[in-house]
This record gives C-alpha cells, structure tokens and sequence, in this order.
C-alpha cells in the first residue's frame, strides 16, 4: 500500500511537473508575439511618421476642420485678410416717419424700383389737407387785395417774383413723381430771377436793399408763409425716396399706427445699381492695404466662387470694430480701418445685402 502511494505521489509530481512546463512555454510564446506586434507598431509609425490607430478613429469634426482649411486660399495670392459684410453702393438707407399717424397705403412692394421723390408709404392727411386748404384761401384773399391796391414802388419785379416762386414750390408740393424735376427746375429758374431782378434794381436804384412792402404786401408774404408751414406738414405724411433705388424691406402695413424711431424703420432701401463690401481691417495690416488694390471676396453661400474687386474708399482714420458683437472693450482690442470694396460689374449680384463675407487683399 505505500508503494502505491509512493507510485501514485511519483505520478502526481510527474504530472505536475509535465503541466507546469506547458503554462511557462505558453507564456513564453505569446510574450514574443507581443514583441513583434510592438516593434511592428513603433516601425510604422517611424516610417509613415503617422499613428496608425488615429486612421481609423478621427472624429467628423476633425474631418471637417481639415477639409474646411484645405479650401483656403494660397497665402501666396493674398496680404491681408478681413471681415466684411454686403451692402448697396449707396449704403442701406433706412427710412421712417417724422410724425406719428396712421399707414393709410404703401404704393411700393419689396423689390420695387423706385425714383428720388417718389412717394413709398402715405400716411392719413386729413387734418394736414384741411389745414393747407384753409392757409391757401387765406393767400389766395390776401393776393386779390394786393393786386387790386397800388404796389410799392421799386417793388414791381419783386411782387412778380415771388409769385414765380410760390408757384413752382407749389408745383413740386403737389406734382407727382415724374414732374418733382421739372417742378425744380421751374423753382430754381423762379429764385435765379427772383435774385437778377433784386440785383438789377438794387443797382439802378443805387440803394442797398429793397423797399419795405406796404401793409397788404407783408399780409400776402405771412399767408404764404402759412401755406409753407401747412405743406410741411402735409408732406410730413409722405414717406419718399431720397434718391433711385430699390425698395430692400418693408416693415409697415396699411392700417397700422407708426411714430418716430430710429431702432425700426418703416422702409430700407439703396442703390443695387453696384453691390459693395464694407471690410474692416486689423491696424496691424492698414500699411498693406491702398487705394484701387485688387481684392477677391468669398462667402458661404457661394463656397467655390471668388467675387473680384478693387480698393474704392479708405477711412481716414481708425475706429472701434463695428461688424458683430465683440463684448466689453478690452485694453487688448485692436483698432480698425473700414475699407470699402466695390466689386466688377455684375459679379456681385449673386451677394445680397447683409451677408458676411471673407475679404482678402492681393499682393
């Protein structure tokens, strides 16, 4: 019985022994594997000087940054770089009431062409119509009773000429749109005669002024001046353009009550004849920047397309940086030159007012 027991103990250390050379020659195996596998991965990344594990697990956001820089334009075509923003040549010109009332019609629409003078919101005038009508009749008793009293002598030329001119104030106060020039035409020939005929009798006479109107001329000239304040008035309910252009927006509807305020506009409007671009340029690149410099423009909307231009106007001196909210003023903020570019003709007509843009300054 111990001589099995011997044997079966033998036979256990033997197997033991047997089990234990196995596990070291398994391990011993697999940790030169590893090796391999560590020297291949430090020669790859010697040779392709990349780490292949980054390969696979780049994030979209990487991607797209790199892609994104890949779009810019060679530094070798360019100097200087700024932002800009979109706008009509003659700028955006924003318009609104001078007086409180009601919108009583708007004869325009978004996109309309319009002409300097032309009436673009009207607001209700009954109270300013019935007050001009009364200041006219008044004038027109006041004339009767000159004409029919002997005039001031020395003041016959100047009785004539100032009724020109009441007629051709009045001709551009209630003209419509397409005789607003003639009528001013008419108004300045009026006070270029008005001024011929108080010179030239100023000059016979030998006197340095003219003669002082009598009682029913001075009546006439007050009723008139009544006449031209009740206009003023009248015209006060006319919104119009101050110059050609096309209507931008329209932030008024009929029926509604407007007042006076600068923050909100009832019109804006400008001159799309050419499309500019109003940059702002770091202080630290103002030496590089000169009037008629070539330019070429891009903006998101149009990523593969450059708009080209030139250098029109360069402020002519720096100023705090108006083109997006930049937060409190900071003692590292720069200051800017606002440099205005216009673009070739017709390349602008894809960009629409207000949009931003990236302007870059040729060598």
């Amino acid at each position: 019985m111990r001589a099995v027991g011997n044997a079966a103990t033998a036979d256990g250390h033997l197997t033991g022994g047997l089990g234990g050379g196995t596990v070291h020659r398994t391990i011993a195996i697999g940790a030169a594997l590893l090796s391999l596998c560590l020297v291949g991965f430090i020669i790859a990344v010697m040779v392709t000087g990349t780490n292949p594990l980054q390969l696979s697990t780049s994030s979209p956001r990487a991607e797209a940054s790199r892609s994104s820089t890949s779009t810019q334009p060679s530094t070798q075509s360019w100097i200087a770089a700024a932002p800009g923003r979109v706008e009509p040549r003659s700028g955006l010109i924003r318009l609104g009431t001078q007086q409180a009332g009601q919108v009583e019609a708007i004869p325009v629409q978004l996109n309309s062409r319009v002409s300097e003078g032309e009436v673009l919101i009207r607001l209700d005038d009954k109270e300013a119509r019935a007050r001009l009508a009364a200041a006219e009749a008044e004038a027109a008793t006041r004339k009767r009773e000159r004409d029919a009293a002997p005039v001031t002598a020395g003041r016959e030329n100047v009785n004539k000429a100032e009724d020109a001119v009441f007629t051709a104030e009045r001709a551009v106060m209630s003209g419509n749109a397409n005789a607003v020039t003639s009528a001013r035409k008419r108004l300045t020939d009026a006070k270029d005669r008005l001024r011929q005929e108080q010179s030239s009798f100023a000059s016979a006479q030998n006197r340095s002024g003219l003669p002082a109107p009598n009682r029913l001329e001075a009546a006439l000239i007050a009723s008139r001046s009544d006449v031209t304040l009740a206009e003023s008035v009248l015209d006060k309910t006319r919104i119009r353009s101050p110059i050609d252009g096309t209507v931008l927006q329209i932030n008024a509807k009929v029926g509604e009550l407007v007042a006076p305020s600068p923050e909100l506009p009832l019109i804006v409007m400008g001159d799309m004849t050419i499309v500019r671009v109003r940059a702002e340029v770091d202080e630290a690149d103002v030496g590089k920047i000169k009037r008629d410099q070539r330019v070429f423009v891009r903006n998101t909307a149009h990523p593969n397309r450059d708009f080209e231009g030139k250098v029109v106007e360069l402020a002519p001196s720096l100023a705090m940086p108006r083109m997006g909210s930049r937060g409190a003023r900071r003692a590292t903020d720069v200051e800017v030159m606002e440099v205005v570019i216009e673009l070739d003709g017709g390349s602008g007509s894809a960009l629409l007012p207000g949009m931003r843009t990236d302007v870059f300054f040729r060598r």
